[in-house]
C-alpha cells in the first residue's frame, strides 16, 4: 500500500490556507466571528500559517449544543480559525483517501450525498427480496482514537501532517459516554481508552469515512455483497437469499468488534423489503416513497417555529425562504407532490 510523504508544505502554503478560509466561511460570512477574522484577514492567515509552521498551533475550545430531532446528538462547533485549519488539511489529504473509497459510501463526499444514496437504496430494495439494515450504536462517540490513527498512518507517512492530524484528534472534546467491552478487554479498557469525535467538524466527517473504509471493502470483497449502501453509520445489504444475510450479520458484528464498534441491537434487523425499508427519513416501498411520519411531525414543528420566529422579528424573509427551500428539496426525493401542496399552500408568514 502506497504511503504519502512531504504533504505538510502543501497544507501550510499560504494560498491553500487562503482558499481554506473562503471554504470555511461559506454560508456564514456575516457571523460576528467570521467578520472579525476577515477584518484582519491577511494578518490572521499569516499568524495561523506561522503557528502551523512552528507547530505551536493549538485548537481552541468547542461550543456545544444538543439536537434532539430525530435523535439526541451532541453537536460541537469549533472556533472559526480551527475550521480554516480543517479545510486546509482536508484540501490536501482528502484526495489521497478518496480514491480508496468505494462508490457505495455516500456521506460527506463530493458528488454523492443523500439524494444519490436514497436512489441507490431504492433501486436495490425494489430488486431484492430481503434487506439487512443496520445502524452502528453511537458511532461518533465510539470512534477509537488509537485505531483511527493507525488507519490514517497506513496512507500517510509525513510526520508533520500526522502531527496536525493527531493534534486535531487529541483535542476532541468529551463526547457522550459509551462503555462497551470487546474480547481481550480488562475492566478499565473501555474507560481509559480515548474515543469519540465531535460531530460538526469537517475533519470528523472525513475521519468517520476513513474509519469504515475497510469495512466497506470487507462487505464488497469478502462477503461478496454486491447490493450495499452506507450513509455514515447507517448501512444496508440486499439479497434474495435470507440465509446469506443472516450469516453476513454475524461476520459484520465480528468485523466491527475489531474497530471497537457495535451495531444497534434494536435498529439492526433482517426483513422482507415488501414491508418497506426506512432510509434517510423516507420509507421505501415497491411502488412509492413516503416520508417517515416522525420526520414529518418534526418538520411541521420546525415550520411552526419559523412562523413564530418570523412574526417576532427573529428571522428575515430570506432566512425563512432558504429553510423552506431546503425542506422542499428534501421532500422532492419522495413521492410527495400532494403532501407538499397540502403543507405549503396553507403556509403563511406575517409580522406582528
Amino acid at each position: 500500500m502506497k504511503r504519502y510523504g512531504n504533504l505538510y508544505p502543501e497544507i501550510i502554503d499560504f494560498e491553500n490556507i487562503l482558499i481554506a478560509s473562503r471554504q470555511a466561511q461559506r454560508g456564514k460570512r456575516f457571523r460576528d466571528n467570521v467578520l472579525d477574522f476577515n477584518y484582519n484577514l491577511e494578518t490572521e492567515l499569516i499568524r495561523l500559517q506561522k503557528q502551523l509552521t512552528d507547530k505551536t498551533y493549538q485548537p481552541g475550545a468547542y461550543r456545544t449544543f444538543h439536537l434532539i430531532n430525530p435523535k439526541s446528538r451532541l453537536i460541537s462547533a469549533a472556533p472559526y480559525r480551527d475550521r480554516v485549519v480543517h479545510h486546509a488539511l482536508c484540501n490536501i489529504i482528502v484526495p489521497i483517501f478518496e480514491r480508496t473509497f468505494i462508490d457505495n459510501s455516500y456521506a460527506n463526499r463530493l458528488g454523492f450525498g443523500t439524494h444519490r444514496a436514497l436512489k441507490k437504496f431504492t433501486t436495490f430494495a425494489r430488486k431484492s427480496r430481503y434487506v439487512l439494515q443496520c445502524d452502528i450504536k453511537k458511532y461518533f462517540p465510539s470512534i477509537d482514537h488509537i485505531t483511527l490513527k493507525q488507519l490514517i498512518r497506513r496512507k500517510i507517512k509525513c510526520s508533520d501532517t500526522l502531527w496536525l492530524i493527531e493534534t486535531i484528534i487529541n483535542n476532541s472534546n468529551e463526547q457522550e459516554i459509551v462503555i462497551d467491552y470487546f474480547p481481550g478487554d480488562n475492566l478499565l479498557v473501555p474507560v481509559t481508552r480515548k474515543k469519540g469525535l465531535p460531530i460538526g467538524n469537517l475533519t470528523s466527517q472525513f475521519f468517520a469515512n476513513i474509519y469504515l473504509n475497510g469495512f466497506d471493502h470487507f462487505i464488497k470483497e469478502q462477503l461478496k455483497i454486491s447490493k450495499y449502501v452506507r450513509y455514515v453509520d447507517d448501512f444496508a445489504l440486499f439479497s434474495d437469499d435470507k440465509e446469506l444475510l443472516a450469516d453476513a450479520r454475524l461476520k459484520i458484528e465480528a468485523y466491527l468488534g475489531e474497530l471497537r464498534l457495535k451495531i444497534h441491537p434494536v435498529k439492526s434487523q433482517l426483513f422482507e423489503t415488501r414491508i418497506g425499508a426506512t432510509f434517510l427519513g423516507f420509507r421505501v416501498f415497491s411502488d412509492r416513497i413516503r416520508v417517515r411520519n416522525t420526520n414529518l411531525h418534526h418538520a411541521r414543528r420546525r415550520l411552526k417555529r419559523l412562523q413564530i420566529d418570523y412574526a417576532q422579528g427573529r428571522l428575515e424573509l430570506k432566512q425563512v425562504t432558504q429553510s423552506i427551500k431546503s425542506w422542499v428539496a428534501h421532500l422532492e426525493h419522495g413521492d410527495t407532490w400532494q403532501l407538499r401542496q397540502q403543507i405549503f399552500t396553507s403556509l403563511f408568514f406575517r409580522r406582528k
